[in-house]
C-alpha cells in the first residue's frame, strides 16, 4: 500500500522541472531566430532578383511583339478586359504588374534608350537589406543601404566573385 501512494504522489513534473524545459525552449528559440529572419530576408531578395528578371523577358517579348519597350508594369501585365495588346500584354502576373511582390516594390520606368527597373524593399531591414537597379542591359546590380540602387553600382555577386577571387 505504501508503494502505491507514493507512486500516486510522484505522477508528473515538478515546478521546477517545466521551468527548467521552458528556459532552455526559451534559449533555443532565441538563437534560432536571427537565423530564421536573415533566411527570410535572403528568400525575399531572391525573389525580388528573379521578378527582376521576369521584367527583363517580358520587356524582351513586348519589345518584339509592339517594336518598343512597355513604359509601365501595367503594359506588361494582364488587360482590363479582352484580349492581350499594348496596354496589357498578358507578360507577367497580376500582382507583379501592380508593382508589389513579395516584400520588395518595383518600379518600372522609360527612358531614352531604353528602360530601368527599380526594386526596394517594403520595409528595409526587415523584408531586405538591399536595393535592386537594372536596365534594358539587363545586368542587375544591388546597393546594401536603403537609397535605390543606380547603374553605378556593383552587380548582383559582384562581392561574392571578388571575395573569392581574394582567397586564391
Amino acid at each position: 500500500m505504501r508503494n502505491r501512494s507514493l507512486r500516486n504522489s510522484r505522477r508528473g513534473f515538478s515546478l521546477t522541472e517545466l521551468l527548467i524545459v521552458i528556459a532552455i525552449i526559451l534559449i533555443i528559440v532565441a538563437a534560432a531566430l536571427p537565423r530564421l529572419t536573415r533566411a527570410r530576408m535572403f528568400a525575399e531578395e531572391t525573389a525580388a532578383i528573379r521578378a527582376v528578371s521576369v521584367i527583363h523577358t517580358a520587356q524582351t517579348q513586348y519589345y518584339s511583339q509592339f517594336g518598343r519597350y512597355a513604359t509601365s508594369l501595367t503594359e506588361l501585365g494582364p488587360p482590363g478586359s479582352g484580349t492581350a495588346g499594348p496596354a496589357g500584354a498578358d507578360l507577367i502576373d497580376r500582382e507583379l504588374s501592380t508593382g508589389s511582390k513579395g516584400g520588395y516594390s518595383f518600379a518600372l520606368a522609360a527612358n531614352t534608350q531604353g528602360y530601368t527597373v527599380n526594386a526596394q524593399p517594403k520595409q528595409f531591414g526587415t523584408n531586405g537589406s538591399r536595393t535592386f537597379f537594372s536596365d534594358q542591359t539587363q545586368i542587375i546590380r544591388n546597393r546594401f543601404a536603403s537609397e535605390p540602387a543606380t547603374a553605378q553600382d556593383p552587380e548582383v555577386g559582384a562581392s561574392d566573385k571578388q571575395a573569392a577571387t581574394e582567397k586564391k
